[in-house]
C-alpha cells in the first residue's frame, strides 16, 4: 500500500503536495518523492519520511503548477532509493508517474518491454513498468500533439498487458496530467476540484483526507477502468475504457486508511464503529467477564469505543503510542517489526493492573506484534487478557499491494483459533466474521454504494477478483518477496 497525490492548479503546487503527503504518511514510510512541472520536470525523492526528505532548498527547486507526489510502502522491489517514486522517462515527450498497487507479472513484462518495445526498466518498482507500457502505447501512435483518444489508447496498452491492481497518476511534458484506475478498481483513487477565478483546479489522491485538508471539494471516485486527461488549457476529459468489475479492497477500512477518509463512498470511520458493534455481539455471546476495553492504537480505537459501549464496560487507552515510531505492519522487515513494537507502545499500569482486559486490534497477521502487546499488558499486572480482532483470520497472499506474500506467514494458517490464542498468550481470542466485516463496511445499508459489485476479500477467503491468480503465481510472487525481504534484512544488519 502506497499513497499518492497529484495537483493541477493555477500556481506552484509543491507546498500543497508536501502537505498532502503529510496527511497520507500512514500509507508508506519507506520513501517519498515529489515531481513538479513548469516546462521542465523538477524531481526530489529519497528514502525516509516526508519531513526528513524535503527541506526548504529542495522545496524551492520544485516549481510549477502541476505536480505528482508519493509515499512508498514496498511490495515489489528492494525498497531502496532506486525504487522510490515518482518515476520519469524522457521519451516520448517526457512522462512522470506514481501509483498505488502491485503487478504480479513484473518479470515477464520487463522482458517483454526490452524485447518488443526496446525499453529498459532499471528498478524493481512496478510503476516503472506501467510508465514504460504507457510510453510504449504513446510511441506507437507517432503523434506530436496528444488528444484524449491518444491517452486512452495508451492506457488501454497498460490494461492489456499489466496484471494486478493499480491506481496511477502522471504528467506528460507539454501535454497535461493523466490519471487512471485498473478495470477492477481494487486500489483507491479519488478526484477533487477547487473553483478559482481563473479556472477549475484538480487533485487526485489515495484518500479524501488529502483533498479536504487542502480545500478541494471531493468530486467523485475514479471509476474502474477509467482514464482522465487534463490538457494544458485545464480542460478535463474522461472515459471508462475497460470496466471488469468494482471490487475495492476491504482491508483499507480495517487498517490502512485514515478514519476521516471516505473511499468509494464508504466512510472508514463509520465502518470501524460498526466493526466494534459486531465484535461486541460476540463478546456478549461468549459471556466474557471484562473490566476494561483497551485499543491497540491507533487504527483499533474507533472500533474499541463502540465495543465498550455495547457491552457496558469502560473504554480506556491503556496503551500509549510513541508518535515518532511508524506503523509496524508496514515496516520493511520482520526484525524491524519486532524491535519497533517495544519502542512503539507503553502500558498505562493504572488502567491495567488487576483488571480483566479486552484488547482490541485491527487484525492478526503473523502474531508477533499481538504476542508482544499481550505480554506487555500482563507485565503491567492485568489479571486476564482477552484479544479481539476487527478482521477475520488472514489466510491468503495478496498480489494486489499488501505485504503478505506467503501462506505460511499467516499465523491462522498454522494453528486453530484456540491454538492462535495460546500462541499469542491470550486467555481468549475473538475474530470478526467475514460476513460481519462486509456488513460493517456498509454492504446491507441503504446508503451502500450500488456501483460496487463486491469487496476484494482475497486475503481472507482466497477469492481473487481478477480471476487470473493461481498457485504458481502465488508461489513465484512469494519467493520474490522473500528474496527482497532478505535483502532488506541484510541491509538493516549492516547499519
Amino acid at each position: 500500500m502506497c499513497g499518492f497525490a497529484a495537483i493541477y492548479a493555477n500556481q506552484d503546487v509543491a507546498a500543497e503536495l508536501y502537505d498532502a503527503l503529510l496527511t497520507i504518511q500512514h500509507r508508506g514510510q519507506d520513501a517519498a518523492g515529489i515531481v513538479t512541472y513548469d516546462g521542465n520536470f523538477h524531481l526530489e525523492k529519497d528514502e525516509g519520511l516526508v519531513r526528513e526528505i524535503f527541506d526548504s532548498k529542495k522545496m524551492q527547486r520544485l516549481t510549477g503548477n502541476m505536480g505528482v507526489a508519493h509515499v512508498r510502502y514496498p511490495t515489489v522491489g528492494h525498497g531502496g532509493k532506486e525504487d522510490a517514486q515518482p518515476f520519469l522517462v524522457n521519451s516520448p515527450f517526457g512522462i512522470v508517474m506514481a501509483h498505488n498497487g502491485n503487478l504480479f507479472n513484473c518479470t515477464n513484462l520487463k522482458d517483454e518491454l526490452f524485447r518488443l518495445d526496446l525499453r529498459h526498466v532499471n528498478s524493481g518498482c512496478d510503476v516503472e513498468i506501467i510508465l514504460n507500457l504507457f510510453a510504449a502505447g504513446l510511441t506507437k501512435q507517432k503523434v506530436n500533439v496528444l488528444s484524449p483518444e491518444n491517452i486512452y489508447t495508451a492506457v488501454q496498452e497498460v490494461f492489456d498487458r499489466a496484471k494486478g491492481s493499480y491506481s496511477v497518476v502522471g504528467m506528460i511534458a507539454g501535454q497535461g496530467m493523466v490519471a487512471f484506475r485498473d478495470p477492477f478498481a481494487i486500489r483507491p483513487m479519488i478526484m477533487g476540484k477547487r473553483e478559482t477565478s481563473l479556472r477549475t483546479e484538480y487533485m487526485f489522491a489515495s484518500e479524501t483526507v488529502a483533498l479536504t485538508t487542502l480545500g478541494f471539494e471531493v468530486a467523485r471516485d475514479v471509476q474502474p477502468g477509467e482514464a482522465i486527461f487534463i490538457d494544458m488549457t485545464g480542460e478535463l476529459h474522461s472515459k471508462i475504457i475497460e470496466r471488469k468489475g468494482y471490487h475495492p479492497c476491504i482491508f483499507e477500512y480495517v487498517y490502512f486508511a485514515r478514519p476521516d477518509s471516505v473511499i468509494d463512498k464508504i466512510s472508514v470511520y463509520k465502518s470501524r464503529l460498526r466493526m466494534g458493534e459486531k465484535l461486541a455481539a460476540k463478546v456478549i455471546e461468549r459471556d466474557l467477564e471484562v473490566d476494561v476495553v483497551v485499543p491497540v492504537p491507533d487504527s483499533a480505537k474507533t472500533s474499541a469505543i463502540t465495543l465498550a459501549a455495547n457491552i457496558g464496560v469502560k473504554y480506556r487507552e491503556g496503551l500509549v503510542k510513541n508518535r515518532y515510531i511508524g506503523r509496524t505492519f508496514i515496516m520493511p522487515g520482520q526484525e524491524i517489526r519486532k524491535k519497533s513494537v517495544r519502542q512503539k507502545l507503553s502500558p498505562v499500569e493504572l488502567e491495567l493492573k488487576g483488571k480483566k482486559v479486552l484488547l482490541v486490534d485491527d487484525s492478526i497477521v503473523r502474531g508477533t506484534t499481538s504476542k508482544k502487546i499481550i505480554q506487555m499488558v500482563r507485565d503491567a499486572g492485568a489479571e486476564k487478557v482477552y484479544f479481539a480482532s476487527c478482521a477475520p483470520p488472514l489466510r491468503f497472499p495478496c498480489p494486489y499491494g499488501i505485504d503478505l506474500p506467503t501462506k505460511k506467514d499467516y499465523i491462522a494458517n498454522n494453528f486453530t483459533e484456540e491454538e492462535v490464542a495460546k500462541a499469542i498468550g491470550a486467555d481468549e481470542l475473538i475474530y470478526q466474521d467475514l460476513e460481519d466485516l462486509k456488513d460493517a463496511c456498509g454492504l446491507k445499508l441503504e446508503k451502500w454504494n450500488p456501483e460496487i459489485d463486491s469487496f476484494c476479500t482475497a486475503c481472507f477467503d482466497g477469492h481473487y477478483p481478477t480471476q487470473d491468480i493461481n498457485e504458481d503465481i502465488i508461489e513465484d510472487f512469494g519467493r520474490e518477496r522473500k528474496d527482497e525481504q532478505n535483502v532488506v534484512a541484510s541491509q538493516v544488519s549492516l547499519v
